[in-house]
């Protein structure tokens, strides 16, 4: 597909994803709901991995309203922010199935006070990146057992604010909630490349395995205002309110760079894709470059090291 042909892309443009297996993180709202929605409708198995299942029945019922077929949904707990959980996920994930083709990593928190994960990892790094991280690798097992499987994370334009600070990861020195939330992006898109490289250069590149990103550019979701609705600031809150009311684009258009990343065949390992408008704020996906510093070799590789160390996950088979 020409680029040209991708501006006006949408999702019902997907493939038939019948057969197919996916999983979703943060799928009970938003962009995970939007990217959920889409795949199911397409005819794929999708497991919405949220933190909590009333939020996520309730999701399940939403799209069973709107025609989704409910045999293919399913929610299993996993809370990025805990090993534990996601540990928990993966392993009774892999004793039901032995192949995997779409892992969308999606879910997030953006611009909190500070707060630390129950395994003591600043929240955004630790829930953004290393449980991502954690996930991933425990479910290489099923995703290189299965040819074309796609890894998809889920980056942000604010991966431009700052670098990675890896003598700092955790942010203890100085926090600042959106330096810490744009660095938690930028590892998004290092560890996406350092994983690509990887697999590049494992047997699963003869599987065709690769893993690509996305962001969804300004888009209207309730990740703004959770952060504000924590500190009591309803001036930021009232703020966000209406820029998701007048400049952002709906979270259905938001998903589209994950869904156009997830399913085209003309995609390739290690692709970003985002918004074609001004900025890349809004608009029809396309593929986009990030900040030169996602592209950094060394610095992903020491992440990697880092993540493995924190985390305790080794990706052996890489």
């Amino acid at each position: 597909m020409s680029p040209q042909t991708a501006l006006k892309w949408k999702a019902n443009d997907m493939p038939d994803l019948a057969g197919k297996l996916a999983i979703v993180t943060g799928a009970n709202s938003g962009l995970g709901l939007e990217t959920t929605r889409a795949l199911a409708a397409k005819g794929a198995k999708v497991i919405l991995a949220c933190r909590g299942q009333a939020k996520a029945e309730t999701a399940i019922a939403e799209l069973t309203a709107g025609g989704i077929d409910r045999s293919l949904l399913e929610f299993r707990a996993c809370d990025l922010s805990s090993l534990a959980s996601v540990r928990e996920f993966c392993g009774g994930f892999s004793r039901d199935h032995g192949q995997l083709d779409l892992l969308i990593n999606n879910a997030g928190v953006m611009a909190l006070p500070y707060r630390t994960t129950e395994d003591g990892f600043e929240m955004q790094i630790g829930t953004n990146h290393l449980g991502h991280f954690a996930l991933t690798g425990l479910l290489l097992e099923p995703l290189l057992a299965t040819a074309g499987a796609r890894v998809v994370t889920v980056s942000s334009m604010a991966h431009r604010i700052s670098g990675m600070k890896l003598d700092d990861l955790q942010s203890t020195r100085r926090y600042q909630k959106w330096v810490a939330y744009g660095r938690s992006k930028l590892a998004n898109l290092l560890f996406t490349n350092e994983l690509q490289r990887r697999l590049e250069a494992s047997a699963a590149d003869r599987q065709g395995v690769i893993a690509v990103a996305a962001h969804p550019g300004y888009s209207s979701t309730n990740l703004v205002f959770v952060g504000a609705q924590m500190t009591g600031n309803s001036v930021f809150e009232r703020m966000s309110a209406l820029g998701n009311r007048v400049i952002a684009q709906s979270a259905y258009m938001g998903a589209l760079p994950t869904l156009y990343a997830a399913t085209v065949a003309d995609v390739s390992g290690g692709d970003y894709y985002g918004p074609g408008g001004p900025l890349e704020m809004t608009g029809y996906p396309r593929k986009v470059r990030a900040q030169d510093r996602a592209y950094d070799q060394a610095s992903a590789r020491r992440l990697w090291e880092l993540s493995a160390e924190l985390t305790g996950v080794s990706y052996a088979a890489l």
